[in-house]
């Protein structure tokens, strides 16, 4: 299944985003992770988690903070898969 998901970091972080999308907004790449969806703190080192697992890449810590939109999270997704393959 992950390697199905290596060929779209887009619709895998979306996937991943629907528990997390209470209000049930169109999501886009500006959507706001903490503004529009709530995410705090907690529930991002969650969410960076199943990122990690889900495409089998490594996100630092000091990445995350630089994180604020679904674009800049896809970004990051994408950057990483690229690195490690």
């Amino acid at each position: 299944m992950a390697s199905d998901l290596r060929d779209s970091p887009l619709e895998g972080v979306l996937a991943l985003l629907e528990p997390y999308n209470k209000k049930g907004i169109a999501l886009s790449g500006s959507t706001k992770l903490n503004a529009d969806l709530e995410i705090d703190s907690v529930s991002a080192m969650d969410l960076i988690m199943e990122i990690e697992d889900r495409f089998e890449i490594d996100i630092p810590i000091n990445l995350v903070s630089e994180i604020e939109t679904v674009g800049d999270l896809v970004s990051v997704v994408s950057q990483r898969m690229e690195q490690s393959s």
